[in-house]
């Protein structure tokens, strides 16, 4: 199963005190797959897409982490009402798949490898790119491999053949932005 995204952009309502409410679009800052790879070795930072779910040969997982450095863009003291991402599909061999977004809990890199041809099976891991098991190759670990993220969904969305798609706003993913404004510190993705 493969699922291959790019043009990742988040749309966000925004209540401020003094201008009434706006709808900002954010590109990421930063992202990165993560492949499944019991020694970290796979990373691809400045690939030109992300994918998540298995591998078609031999199960192997893939998770795309992403970032919006929200603070830079939504003034402070905000309120944020509405948060829809969005991404789209440009490659698929599946079909319709529930695909689901978490808030990290870790800081992550997005080091320089970038990986040949259709980029599902990702490049050698260089300096500061998120692994499976890295948060920053080859120095600093996640708790967990895969990534460390809170278990709760924020939000899901069926994604299937080559279209956009945008997953429906949810009071998580609001709660979720709207910690990423008031406390920067604590924005992973």
């Amino acid at each position: 199963m493969k699922h291959l995204f790019y043009c990742v952009l988040l749309l966000l309502a925004v209540n401020a005190a003094s201008t009434g409410q706006t709808v900002v679009t954010i590109a990421p800052a930063k992202d990165n797959t993560l492949y499944e790879n019991s020694a970290g070795a796979l990373g691809d930072g400045k690939g030109d897409y992300l994918f998540v779910s298995k591998t078609s040969n031999g199960g192997l997982i893939r998770r795309a982490v992403v970032q919006f450095d929200i603070a830079s863009v939504v003034p402070k003291g905000s309120t944020i009402v509405s948060v829809v991402p969005a991404f789209h599909m440009s490659k698929t061999i599946a079909g319709a798949t529930p695909v689901s977004l978490y808030r990290l809990t870790a800081d992550w890199g997005e080091g320089t490898s970038n990986s040949s041809g259709n980029e599902g099976g990702g490049a050698t891991a260089t300096t500061g790119d998120a692994t499976w098991i890295h948060t920053f190759y080859s120095t600093t670990f996640w708790k967990n491999p895969g990534g460390d993220f809170v278990v709760t969904t924020s939000g899901t969305t069926s994604v299937g053949g080559i279209d956009s798609y945008a997953w429906p706003s949810t009071p998580q993913l609001v709660a979720d932005v709207q910690q990423w404004l008031d406390a920067p510190v604590t924005n992973f993705g």
